[in-house]
């Protein structure tokens, strides 16, 4: 499966990932298609966006190509847990 095919699949998972699988599926994809996280943190206020921008930095260094191909296998391990519509 590529990347544009993992990135349309994950929206018809049965059932929503928790919250750790969703930041690392933004992390990676993110990661994927910008590169290493170049925006400002977040404010204290904002926690949704700071988990996000905590997990995206985490993934500094990682190479696009690496985090399209970690994203891939992310997403199939999800589609053989929740299975898709």
């Amino acid at each position: 499966m590529t990347f544009e095919e993992a990135a349309a699949k994950v929206k018809k998972l049965k059932t929503s990932p928790n919250n750790d699988e969703l930041l690392e599926l933004y992390a990676l994809y993110k990661q994927g298609t910008v590169g290493d996280n170049n925006t400002p943190k977040p404010g204290m206020l904002d926690m949704k966006g700071k988990a996000k921008w905590n997990a995206w930095d985490g993934k500094k260094g990682t190479s696009q190509d690496k985090a399209k191909e970690l994203y891939v296998e992310k997403v199939d391990a999800l589609v053989g847990k929740y299975g898709l519509e």
